[in-house]
């Protein structure tokens, strides 16, 4: 109780559930954190009913969910929220004055700086290695928001039509944004302090009622004439959504202190430890932290449903899908069978707004720039930088095996099998091995423990991706388009955007 309370002194926002979390033994900015959350969610079934856009006008839904919004942050981070407003009105002002040719690029270099020096800030001056809530989380979310806009702006209004992907023509905004609306967007009660990120049409869509509406051209007519015979409820996948975070948040705190991640690193364990053994612990160190993503994720994706947020289309039986923003497929994760397959089904949101802003633009190495970009959103600690640099080997070994070996397995479902047991073991393994960095932060217990593994993961993914070498993205781009321009019209690599397509994701 004394390391709690020691923490809970750390805390910013409202001291007024000090009680729950000496009571708890939790740091006080968590306890603050899952109840505003709390009442949120509760929020959420409450602006869904009593402020539908049949009730109401969206001036009033975008006051309401603001106000809430910003009432939660000030609880959670106290007079810290206040960044959350002067990131957001700072690149406001960059939209407007500047002309929208260049704006997205400002505004991507001004708020993602922005963020950079407030976690700086945070965590070589006030507080290093506080492993908790901290006030530059939600604005890391907010930081998706404001480059997304600001992309979908300059393709809506400064790129040409024949010039966007299918993706890019759905979420491309034709005017400028009033300033309650971006507001709203960025701050919105619904995903302030955990997200998910979505995109500006979907939210504005939601606001006024019309939550399909720029979706249209992909929906077929039977899935239309039911969505415009009434609006499905969400509250089956809410209820759904809400017992499986709380069930992972229950396994998070039962398990999180049996495997701890440091012991992969103390001494005697890596003298008197079998190598296969180190391989085990590691695999169930690492599984055992990621409950809590999913506890947080899920939890939001609930709020966002609650409301009515996140609606998307009905599914081949006829049964509604609550998935437009959803972060996480917990299945998919758990027996991914590729490097790829796991990063499609974590932190969707964030992979899509990677896609959309770096990936799909960049000319050379889209990979390299994506995982640096990435690091460079998650923080200062000098461990995500490591993880993902081993990112990119791992990323670009993972593809050269599925484009040069997976062929080889698909002649029976016998192969098939087999290949995917192997790949779901090698997958898992490296997974666990390249996120360790990002867990213990420093870079010396991370370098200790990659020597301790004599670096064996990055030495064999580095002669996997030069044996066996997988043509540039660019360079496939072009073959495409040559191919297109002297036969049959073939669909573009990649182009497609993976909100609309499962198949078609970064990495």
């Amino acid at each position: 109780m004394a390391d709690a309370s020691a923490q809970s002194t750390a805390c910013t926002g409202s001291s007024l559930l000090q009680p729950v979390s000496e009571m708890t033994n939790l740091p006080l900015d968590q306890v603050n954190f899952v109840v505003c959350q709390l009442c949120a969610l509760i929020s959420a079934f409450w602006f869904r009913l009593f402020l539908h856009p049949r009730k109401t006008s969206p001036f009033v839904r975008h006051v309401v969910a603001t106000v809430l919004g910003v009432y939660f942050a000030l609880f959670c981070f106290g007079w810290y929220a206040l960044h959350f407003l002067l990131q957001s009105g700072l690149t406001y002002g960059i939209m407007i004055l500047t002309g929208v040719e260049h704006m997205h690029k400002y505004c991507l270099v001004v708020a993602l700086s922005y963020l950079s020096l407030c976690q700086i800030t945070r965590v070589y001056v006030f507080d290093y290695g506080m492993y908790s809530a901290d006030f530059t989380g939600p604005m890391m979310v907010i930081t998706q928001k404001i480059t997304s806009l600001a992309f979908e702006i300059h393709d809506g209004m400064a790129r040409k039509e024949e010039h966007l992907t299918a993706g890019q023509k759905i979420l491309a905004i034709r005017r400028m944004p009033s300033l309650l609306e971006y507001f709203s967007y960025n701050c919105n009660f619904m995903g302030i302090l955990a997200g998910p990120t979505c995109s500006f049409n979907d939210y504005i869509a939601f606001i006024e009622g019309e939550p399909r509406r720029h979706r249209e051209q992909e929906a077929d007519s039977e899935s239309g004439s039911r969505l415009r015979q009434g609006e499905p409820s969400p509250n089956v996948e809410v209820v759904r959504k809400v017992a499986t975070s709380f069930f992972c948040l229950l396994v998070f705190l039962s398990v999180c202190k049996v495997f701890p991640v440091e012991r992969n690193i103390e001494d005697d364990f890596i003298a008197n430890t079998p190598f296969y053994a180190q391989v085990v612990y590691l695999y169930l160190s690492m599984l055992t932290t990621r409950p809590k993503y999913y506890f947080v994720w899920t939890l939001a994706d609930a709020i966002n449903n609650a409301a009515g947020f996140g609606f998307n289309g009905y599914d081949s039986n006829g049964a509604p899908r609550w998935d437009l923003i959803s972060n996480l497929r917990i299945l998919n994760i758990e027996f991914a069978t590729s490097f790829k397959v796991f990063l499609d089904n974590w932190n969707i949101q964030t992979v899509h707004w990677l896609k959309r802003v770096c990936y799909e633009r960049c000319p050379y190495h889209p990979t390299a720039a994506t995982f640096i970009l990435s690091a460079m959103w998650h923080g200062a600690y000098p461990g995500y930088y490591l993880t993902f640099l081993t990112g990119i080997v791992v990323t670009l070994a993972a593809r050269a095996v599925r484009h040069k070996v997976r062929p080889h397995f698909l002649r029976s479902a016998a192969h098939k099998l087999l290949y995917d047991v192997i790949t779901w073991a090698a997958t898992q393994i490296a997974i666990c091995y390249t996120v360790v960095p990002f867990v213990l932060l420093s870079v010396g217990p991370s370098l200790k423990f990659y020597r301790s593994w004599y670096f064996c993961l990055h030495i064999m993914c580095i002669l996997l991706a030069v044996a066996l070498p997988v043509k540039p993205r660019h360079l496939r781009l072009k073959e495409q388009q040559k191919a297109c321009s002297q036969g049959p019209v073939l669909k573009p690599l990649e182009a497609a955007d993976s909100t609309y397509s499962h198949k078609e994701k970064t990495s």
